[in-house]
């Protein structure tokens, strides 16, 4: 569904955002965007004008950010469009210094609200990801205060329904010094786009990585952890939508027989920043005839409420047996797929960081006589692990077939 062009975001919470960008400039004709697909539909990017601190659109984009609301409507009449400002090649030290002075914001914001209605526009989106800065967050939020106000006024005074606010923002509320302020955010933002990838690029890990990993146990760099964090800080989940990647990136190896995730590498391949979209990647494997390979295992995360489901809340009638870790009970999941999940005892040796090595291990090595892990639990104070249920392997099998593997492993 994505291209270069069109980079999908999406939440369920009570309602379900299904939006993506559309860049201005991207050869990628607005007719051909099968609306029906989103919700919510994004037009980028809106410039910034210095000297009078106001949006502008240059004269090449203002046929398409006219044109952008009716074309997309044909395919979709309930679609709800956005214009986002900034991102792309904005000069950040402009959005800085607009953010800096309550005159300039409100130069900002309601040049902003002007545009959005003259092209037909319901909501506005910044993108402003790069502000790095105790002031720059401080005036950002300031900022995101008085946008709301301003724009809870302009809707009574023009009888029209109250333009919708949001914002990118990065996978974390925490950069580098200086944090998002959340209470703004939560206070004055209809939701804010999380940037859940680009946690590995060539041009600054010397290691191939993954993009975009759901859940790291080694690392904060992941949407596990970024997303925890958003709401540990007190945004309610509803107000966070996942930026989902739409392309890739490529190393250059050092040891072209070394490609697994942390292989040691040199920088980008292919093109000068490494990244590559999916039309590009399969353009070159085409070209280049060359071998795709698919070594990534993913885990998921279940929550307390999946396991009582399946095992009808860990009834005796489940339970497949116990040892010195633990019980095991079997499940079904509601696709129909048979698990068994094994639940540490409090009594067990077994401790966090054994749990933790267990998930990643299980989760890295795959081999015919190693159980294949789905997931894990590490809710309400239980550590919890589902495995794929093999009707013809023994209770000793889900307990103890790690640790033979990886003995055997080691005595080789």
């Amino acid at each position: 569904m994505a291209s270069r062009n069109i980079s999908p975001i999406q939440l369920a919470t009570q309602f379900q955002i299904k939006a993506g960008y559309w860049f201005s400039g991207s050869e990628f004709p607005i007719s051909d965007i099968n609306s029906a697909l989103f919700s919510h539909l994004i037009c980028a990017f809106a410039g910034l004008n210095s000297p009078s601190y106001e949006l502008s659109t240059s004269s090449s984009d203002e046929p398409y950010f006219s044109t952008f609301t009716n074309t997309v409507k044909q395919k979709n009449p309930s679609i709800t469009t956005l214009l986002s400002i900034g991102g792309g090649s904005a000069d950040y030290v402009v959005l800085s210094l607009i953010v800096s002075k309550a005159s300039y914001r409100k130069s900002f914001t309601d040049s902003s609200m002007k545009i959005a209605r003259l092209y037909g526009f319901q909501g506005l989106d910044l993108c402003w990801v790069s502000a790095n800065t105790s002031s720059d967050m401080t005036n950002m939020g300031l900022l995101f205060q008085e946008w709301r106000a301003a724009a809870n006024s302009e809707a009574k005074n023009s009888s029209q329904t109250e333009l919708i606010l949001t914002a990118a923002v990065q996978y974390s509320p925490d950069v580098d010094s200086a944090s998002f302020l959340v209470d703004s955010i939560r206070d004055n933002l209809n939701w804010v786009h999380v940037m859940a990838y680009d946690y590995y690029m060539p041009q600054w890990s010397n290691f191939t990585g993954v993009l975009a990993a759901l859940f790291d146990p080694s690392s904060e760099a992941s949407t596990d952890y970024g997303v925890g964090a958003w709401i540990g800080r007190g945004l309610p989940a509803g107000k966070l939508v996942l930026g989902l990647a739409f392309y890739g990136y490529a190393w250059k190896l050092k040891n072209p027989n070394d490609n697994a995730i942390g292989a040691p590498a040199t920088g980008p391949a292919i093109t000068p920043e490494g990244d590559m979209s999916y039309k590009e990647i399969k353009a070159h494997i085409q070209r280049y005839r060359a071998i795709v390979r698919y070594n990534a295992t993913y885990v998921v995360k279940f929550f307390t409420a999946d396991i009582e489901a399946a095992t009808d809340r860990l009834s005796i009638e489940n339970k497949l047996g116990e040892g010195g870790y633990g019980p095991v009970y079997k499940g079904v999941l509601p696709n129909g797929q048979e698990i068994a999940v094994k639940k540490l005892s409090k009594m067990s040796t077994q401790g966090f960081e054994e749990f933790k090595n267990e998930v990643i291990l299980t989760a890295k090595l795959q081999h015919v006589n190693l159980v294949r892990l789905l997931g894990f639990c590490i809710e309400r104070d239980e550590q919890m692990l589902i495995y794929e249920y093999m009707p013809n392997k023994s209770l000793d099998f889900y307990l103890f077939g790690l640790i033979s593997f990886l003995q055997f492993n080691y005595s080789k």
